[in-house]
């Protein structure tokens, strides 16, 4: 990625009406681990070149790194770099990018691992059937997902989550011989970012829409901090040449009007019953 001080690049995280604060506060910090995480953006272009040795081992060792509740350890990834890649792109919303990255990882909700581990000491495993396990499954596959999109992002590599690895779950599941109790969560597309399809930084909410001190805030500004994230965010995609794409409002409104908006999502629950979950 290219080399930018920290204030330049918040002021690209937040668009042109970022706090002047916000930047002034940053102007004396200096950090490339900082900068990574700034500079993060979806890669949709990847070149075809295979990743260096090694490349998939420290992506892997950083995604270990990642907090863990209990230490408990409950995900598990499945690397995808050729093979059943097209099948697994068809089932994850079609995306071509997907058969295209370099490397797709699969990254799996896994209650197996401690089924078998508490069978082997032969105790009941009670705790497995309820909720809250399987959302710290989910927590600890999304903690060490983050690690590997910083890693690989870090060694000049281009990344893309992958959400609609959750479209048809039963289907992909049956493809990736899943085994009961293991789900996957979301994917991670992988590869050398295209220089001649380069991916700007797409601004976020302003902070003063999401951060809240010491109680939830209730100020009755919220209408105009989405009004200015419309703003902002409809001046990137001119900038883009994005022609006729919704105001964010409008478009995350859309996005949950319906149960078709879910693209095949909406039987998450009844899949997991059918995967080994059985959550109370």
């Amino acid at each position: 990625m290219a080399e930018a001080n920290i204030p330049s690049l918040i002021q690209a995280r937040y668009g042109p009406t970022t706090s002047s604060g916000i930047t002034h506060a940053a102007a004396a910090i200096r950090n490339s681990t900082v900068e990574t995480l700034l500079q993060h953006r979806s890669v949709r272009h990847f070149l075809p070149d295979k990743l260096p040795e090694g490349s998939l081992e420290i992506i892997i060792a950083a995604a270990q790194s990642a907090a863990t509740s209990s230490n408990l350890q409950t995900w598990s990834v499945v690397v995808l770099d050729d093979g059943n890649k097209d099948e697994v792109a068809d089932l994850c919303g079609n995306q071509d990018f997907i058969r295209k990255a370099p490397l797709f990882l699969v990254f799996c909700a896994d209650l197996d691992r401690l089924t078998k581990v508490s069978a082997q000491h032969e105790l009941r495993g009670e705790g497995l059937e309820y909720t809250d396990m399987f959302l710290m499954a989910s927590l600890d596959a999304a903690l060490a997902g983050q690690n590997a999109t910083i890693a690989a992002e870090a060694l000049g590599l281009g990344t893309c989550y992958v959400g609609a690895a959750r479209n048809r779950p039963l289907e992909l599941a049956q493809l990736l011989r899943l085994p009961p109790r293991v789900i996957a969560v979301f994917g991670l597309a992988i590869g050398w970012p295209d220089p001649a399809k380069p991916t700007a930084v797409k601004p976020r909410l302003p902070q003063k829409e999401v951060l809240h001190k010491g109680t939830w805030r209730v100020d009755g500004r919220q209408a105009d901090n989405l009004a200015e994230y419309d703003f902002t965010l409809a001046s990137f995609n001119a900038g883009e040449k994005r022609e006729g794409v919704p105001a964010w409002t409008h478009r995350s409104a859309e996005r949950i009007e319906k149960v078709e908006s879910l693209h095949g999502r909406h039987v998450l629950k009844d899949a997991l019953q059918q995967t080994g979950f059985k959550l109370r």
